[in-house]
């Protein structure tokens, strides 16, 4: 487990500049100048936060305030993630950006930020209770979850009164995407395929090699497994690399989620079957944006209280260009 001393922190000072081609600004910048929007995710090595980062800096770079973003190194779990918020909250931002790794256990710091005067937009994932948050931005992780199960039933050539094995690779057992997308697949299969069984599941903490070790683990286990569903990005990049090394591309099915570069690139080579590629950068860029209209109205007007963004299945069959769209910006 990380300390407190690893943390990543980036504090990005911006000046008035006009729109960017990847934000526009909300309201008068002049109004939210010398604000603070803290953004606190749960891996901030991850690439989808890495994306996040850039629609986050380039939305308070637009509209004029100052952006604090920090989040453990690599570990996504509640232990590490709980002291990076409450430091944060120590600095006193005027707006919070959370991703919770867990809902029940982050929604005290939610608590705690309202009393500190401090409205809190949740992005990807959620807490238990949304009544003191602001809005929540997110993929469309149920549907996600159901084309998953669409994609990995056309790979592995599905037939009625065949008899399939599938396991799922998640990052942690409680995070509302991961529990969505989860139950997007688990009854799409139950609805459309039966004959095919999720004989297990793993946990990686948004760690590609401990995913990487989960999926090896589980192709000595299984020898007939059938196809994995890899249920974020890390876990994707960690069952692609197992998959190489023991030689079995093509012959056992993976379907991921996110669209990072370097899973993008292994779709033409037979690695992933298909990708959900979400739009973290979007996400991340919305937020910022409505933390600024908040502060500058101190009004609710014009803020949805639930925002879904839906995805896109990425495959053999997808253009140069649909990929290049959807394959996530880092710097």
């Amino acid at each position: 487990m990380s300390s407190l001393r690893k943390l990543i922190t980036t504090v990005i000072s911006v000046g008035v500049v006009g729109a960017l081609v990847t934000g526009t600004v909300v309201a008068p910048a002049a109004q939210a100048a010398n604000k603070k929007i803290a953004f606190v995710m749960g891996a901030e090595s991850d690439p989808f936060f890495q994306a996040m980062k850039v629609g986050a800096e380039a939305a308070a770079k637009a509209n004029n305030v100052d952006l604090i973003w920090q989040g453990d190194p690599s570990e996504y779990s509640p232990a590490t993630q709980i002291p990076v918020v409450d430091a944060v909250l120590a600095q006193k931002p005027d707006a919070l950006v959370l991703i919770p790794t867990d809902p029940t256990a982050l929604q005290p710091s939610v608590t705690k930020a309202k009393a500190l005067g401090i409205p809190v937009i949740n992005v990807d994932t959620r807490v238990g209770d949304l009544t003191d948050v602001l809005s929540f931005i997110t993929g469309d992780n149920a549907d996600g979850g159901a084309k998953a199960a669409d994609a990995l039933a056309k790979a592995i050539g599905w037939t009625k009164g065949k008899k399939y094995k599938v396991v799922v690779g998640l990052t942690s057992a409680t995070a509302t995407t991961n529990v969505a997308r989860l139950d997007g697949f688990s009854k799409r299969v139950l609805r459309k395929y039966p004959g095919i069984k999720i004989v297990d599941k793993a946990y990686s903490q948004s760690q590609p090699a401990k995913a990487n070790t989960n999926v090896s683990n589980w192709l000595t286990k299984y020898p007939d497994l059938a196809g994995i569903f890899a249920i974020d990005g890390t876990n994707a990049a960690g069952a692609a690399a197992a998959l190489q090394a023991k030689g079995l591309t093509g012959k056992v099915a993976l379907v991921g989620y996110d669209a990072y570069k370097t899973n993008v690139d292994l779709i033409g080579k037979g690695v992933f079957t298909a990708l959900v590629a979400q739009d973290p950068a979007a996400e991340a860029k919305l937020a910022i944006e409505y933390a600024v209209k908040y502060l500058n109205t101190k009004s609710k007007s014009g803020i949805k209280k639930s925002v879904v963004i839906p995805n896109v299945v990425l495959s053999k069959a997808s253009t140069a260009a649909e990929l290049a769209k959807f394959t996530y910006v880092q710097k």
